[in-house]
């Protein structure tokens, strides 16, 4: 079990640590890899791929390589002249996604990005660049999820 959840195998996996996405032959890899571990009962494997699958299982584990969690954001902060508090926020969020590898956006609006601004992300970006924030961390876990 080790092994399959040691953060440094995956991390060597392109699309795992570095927001590429997964093809059909990843998924089938990692089922076989858990299988091979014997991590999980079927019925486990089952309800992680109701969950979200195991690309976004895994990448919880073991996080975004930061470089990749930086690129996601290239475009939205591309052109802009971001405020203090904006360089923060996003800063934050790209700690979270190399932590975490995915991020629930519900959460731009709780502790710790209300210590920015008691409205979180409202507080501190427009609503136009709400969205494209909010859409970039679609993408990134649409790419663990794929």
């Amino acid at each position: 079990m080790q092994s399959v959840l040691n953060p440094t195998c995956f991390r060597r996996r392109r699309s795992r640590y570095r927001n590429e996405p997964l093809t059909k032959t990843d998924l089938a890899e990692l089922e076989r890899m858990f299988a091979e571990a014997g991590v999980g009962s079927p019925e486990e494997i089952e309800w992680i791929r109701g969950e979200g699958g195991l690309g976004l299982f895994v990448r919880s584990l073991v996080g975004l390589d930061r470089a990749a969690a930086k690129r996601a954001f290239d475009t939205f902060i591309e052109g802009r002249k971001l405020t203090a508090h904006q360089h923060e926020f996003v800063d934050m969020v790209i700690d979270h996604l190399t932590a975490r590898g995915v991020m629930d956006p519900r959460l731009l609006y709780e502790s710790p990005f209300t210590d920015i601004d008691p409205l979180g992300i409202a507080g501190v970006f427009e609503e136009g660049d709400v969205v494209q924030l909010i859409q970039v961390l679609r993408d990134v876990e649409g790419r663990a999820a794929a």
